[in-house]
């Protein structure tokens, strides 16, 4: 919830990340999804006793499907990225990270090799595209080589850049926004054509930066908001033949 420019009570925001995906191709992800779930029934089979008892309960069915996905480690990944993350945070911040599991030490060792020529300027402040109504929070805003770059940092895949394309294109293309106040700033002249992709694929113990052209990604952005629009129509499509 965010309160508009000029003020008055807050009106909702779409996420970045949802109106970033809202080009996907779902395929991959489905397809993903089914054999998580097969695998997790063949290694607990009181799930698939469950789900003979309450085949016809759909509330009941979905359950089952994400604690078969859940057994076979379908969000192991999002934890490890998302531990990551936090430690990535604190790592920037000067903050102490305590007791890092040996598999992850070098990740860690990594990251702060790939950043070291880094400023981080602004570390996941909240943001706002008033003009499509989009919040997120970008991982950091870096000075790098004298320039401002909007830096994100990913652990997983970047196979698909288009839609972390789009993700940043939004930040860049944002202001800062602090919810206590209501108000906005400035992230100073930062790049609208090049964000930096921080690429720490968990486990791995390898970092590297990358260049992803949100210029492409400002224009995604853009036909996204298009194809939202449509699927909200409230126009009616179907007339009777006379």
């Amino acid at each position: 919830m965010v309160v508009p420019p000029k003020g008055g009570k807050p009106v909702p925001y779409t996420r970045t990340t949802t109106v970033a995906g809202s080009l996907d191709d779902g395929t991959a992800l489905v397809a993903w999804k089914l054999r998580m779930a097969a695998a997790g029934l063949t290694l607990r089979p009181d799930l698939l006793l469950a789900a003979s008892a309450v085949r016809d309960n759909k509330l009941e069915m979905d359950k089952l499907v994400e604690d078969a996905m859940e057994a076979a480690g379908a969000t192991k990944q999002a934890t490890i990225g998302t531990a990551i993350h936090t430690l990535t945070e604190k790592h920037d911040r000067g903050i102490d990270l305590g007791v890092i599991p040996e598999d992850y030490v070098a990740d860690i060792q990594a990251y702060d090799a790939a950043t070291k020529d880094f400023e981080n300027v602004f570390i996941e402040q909240f943001c706002v595209l008033d003009k499509f109504k989009i919040a997120g929070t970008p991982d950091r805003i870096v000075r790098y080589k004298g320039e401002l770059f909007i830096s994100d940092l990913k652990t997983g895949s970047i196979s698909y850049p288009n839609k972390i394309a789009m993700q940043l294109a939004v930040y860049a293309n944002g202001l800062p926004y602090d919810p206590a106040t209501a108000t906005r700033s400035s992230w100073g002249d930062v790049n609208t054509e090049k964000g930096i992709i921080v690429h720490l694929p968990a486990g791995s113990g390898k970092c590297e930066l990358h260049f992803v052209d949100i210029k492409e990604g400002w224009k995604g952005i853009q036909l996204a908001m298009k194809v939202r629009a449509f699927r909200d129509t409230k126009k009616k499509l179907v007339t009777d033949i006379h």
